[in-house]
């Protein structure tokens, strides 16, 4: 028994030797067979070229069936504007809601990959479902005779929103993963290697708009113009040519072992807490409970230093007379570690940065609905070329193509020389920049409106459901503005989202960011109804008919506008109260 443990002991020791040396990896990652891995032959950048390479294609088949979503709802399916803009929004903020699910199975027990590969499997089946609802033609809605659109049986329906609700599933497996993932190819322990997981995110979302980009225009145009069963058979082929970029890098890839149930974890914290509301809490925190090894008692966490806010739930550490005596501190029901009560802490002093990209996803939002709809009602024509509304979202891709590179290759080497911080910004400045620019999007967005309202009111159009001669390339500012806007707050985001979060929380926290455009979406249904209610009663046409030269789109616009810049105000005061995580080396 003895020489057991002092073999045991000799490989530990070794283990440790090794890691000091810097041949394996310092943050508990393990290859796919769960052994400790060498750092030059396992992640980096090496492992990347196959996640970006799924994330793009990923990406290309999402965007390919939501950019002109809303066009195939009010075409073909024949629903109104308003139905539609609630449809589309109500879709993607399901999309961002499922990552709840997965973020939990793959923290708690799967892991990320495996959660990758489970889920994937679904979206490819729910694309295919939806491929299938717009090429076979008993799944296909009768076109229009004239004026006269017969709506869709109850069969193509559920069909058809069967298939847009798999891929809404499906997604819930793969974005609170993909980007942690990628992050844990690098070693948080390496100062190098944590530099380049900063540079990392960049990309990631640049790699992401490239699929954008491909979806926006090629794709949308294929719709628009060759059939709906083309245009959503390609991002279907793509979706599954992301699954087999995924399963290509396997050998190249450093794995995180899940930490059991987070959410367990954080019940255990609160009734341990309540138990004990009796006790004092120690004025030294070193008394506090936590176990004596170098890591955490939670499987592939760092330990987590002590706090000072929150002392209530610092009770749940607090070693009884009881348990000092029995010598029994077992139950994590009755006595918590320290680092298990930070994780709890960590995530509510999250909670008011999260709340505050709830706003700025509802502004988002607008880019494949209203944005969409308004360029319907201008001048789609350059000479013999007909643009497509949904095209448009191109120039929003473009500014992110843009400003990623500029951004890592420029502002940041600058910004480093002026606040000495390794990624030139902090998370919580980059994210407050995106919030700030988000104001003037919406600005835009409502002074075009004006123009066009004003023209459709000289040329006697108010009555008639046709577009003004004012081009639609005058919403290329909107469109460039939010995507600025996404590089400095989408990207903050990810960035804060993964690095503030306890080590093994890390899927959760992607999905409680990725939650905020949940309800984004959900909170741009809601006012859409609530506005609607308010504006077409006693027979008004409202702000936002099924003709726009009737409403006041530009009144809703600066509606928009005044609550990013309150948004923005609330923001910067949470900003200066966040605290950063601090986790023991």
């Amino acid at each position: 028994m003895g020489s057991h443990e002092d073999d045991r002991a000799i490989l530990e020791e070794g283990l440790l030797q090794n890691e000091s040396n810097g041949l394996y990896t310092g943050d508990g990652s393990v290859d796919f067979h769960g052994n400790p891995v060498l750092k030059q032959n396992t992640g980096n950048w090496k492992a990347c070229p196959f996640i970006l390479g799924n994330e793009g294609c990923e990406r290309l088949a999402y965007y390919g069936i939501s950019t002109n979503l809303v066009t195939y709802l009010t075409n073909k399916l024949h629903q109104g504007n308003v139905a539609a803009a609630r449809n589309v929004t109500t879709w993607q903020g399901t999309c961002y809601l499922t990552p709840l699910i997965g973020a939990i199975l793959a923290d708690a027990y799967w892991g990320r990959y495996w959660t990758i590969a489970a889920f994937s499997t679904i979206y490819f089946i729910g694309m295919c479902t939806l491929t299938l609802s717009a090429s076979v033609p008993a799944l296909k809605p009768a076109e229009c005779v004239g004026f006269m659109c017969p709506p869709a049986s109850a069969a193509q329906y559920i069909v058809f929103f069967l298939g847009l609700y798999l891929i809404a599933l499906g997604t819930g497996g793969i974005k609170p993963c993909v980007s942690s993932f990628g992050a844990d190819q690098f070693d948080d322990s390496d100062p190098a290697e944590r530099v380049k997981k900063g540079s990392f995110f960049n990309w990631f979302y640049f790699s992401i708009n490239i699929g954008a980009l491909i979806s926006s225009s090629l794709l949308v145009w294929i719709q628009d113009n060759a059939g709906w069963g083309l245009g959503f058979g390609i991002p279907a082929l793509f979706m599954g040519l992301a699954i087999i970029s995924f399963f290509s890098g396997t050998k190249l890839y450093r794995f995180q072992k899940p930490g059991g149930s987070p959410i367990t974890r954080m019940c255990q914290v609160l009734v341990a807490s309540f138990r004990k509301r009796n006790l004092k809490v120690p004025g030294d925190s070193n008394l506090l409970y936590e176990v004596q090894d170098k890591s955490s008692a939670i499987e592939g966490s760092r330990k987590l230093e002590h706090s000072n806010e929150l002392r209530c739930l610092d009770k749940a550490a607090v070693i009884s007379d009881a348990e000092l005596k029995s010598g029994d501190f077992s139950d994590p029901w009755r006595l918590c570690t320290v680092t298990q009560i930070e994780e709890f802490k960590i995530l509510i002093r999250m909670f008011p940065i999260w709340a505050t990209g709830i706003v700025f996803a509802a502004v988002y939002a607008q880019m494949s609905t209203l944005f969409v709809e308004q360029g319907t009602m201008l001048d789609k024509t350059i000479g013999s070329f007909h643009i497509p509304p949904a095209s448009l979202s191109t120039f929003d891709v473009v500014s992110v193509i843009f400003w990623v590179p500029v951004y890592d290759r420029f502002i940041v080497p600058i910004a480093r020389k002026l606040t000495g911080k390794e990624r030139g910004f902090t998370e919580i400045q980059r994210m407050g920049i995106g919030l700030c620019i988000s104001v003037f999007c919406m600005s835009a967005a409502a002074v075009v409106e004006i123009k066009r309202l004003s023209l459709a009111r000289e040329l006697d159009l108010v009555h008639k459901p046709e577009a003004v001669p004012l081009s639609i390339l005058w919403q290329i500012p909107q469109y460039f503005l939010l995507g600025a806007a996404e590089v400095f707050t989408f990207i903050g985001q990810l960035e804060f989202f993964y690095d503030q979060s306890p080590d093994a929380m890390r899927s959760l926290c992607s999905a409680l960011s990725l939650l905020t455009n949940a309800l984004g979406n959900y909170l741009s249904s809601f006012i859409l109804t609530i506005v609607t209610y308010l504006t077409t009663r006693n027979g008004q046409a409202g702000w936002i008919p099924d003709n726009l030269n009737e409403g006041h789109l530009d009144f809703f616009f600066w509606m928009l506008a005044g609550m990013s810049f309150l948004n923005l105000l609330v923001y910067i005061v949470c900003a200066k109260r966040y605290r950063p995580k601090k986790a023991s080396s």
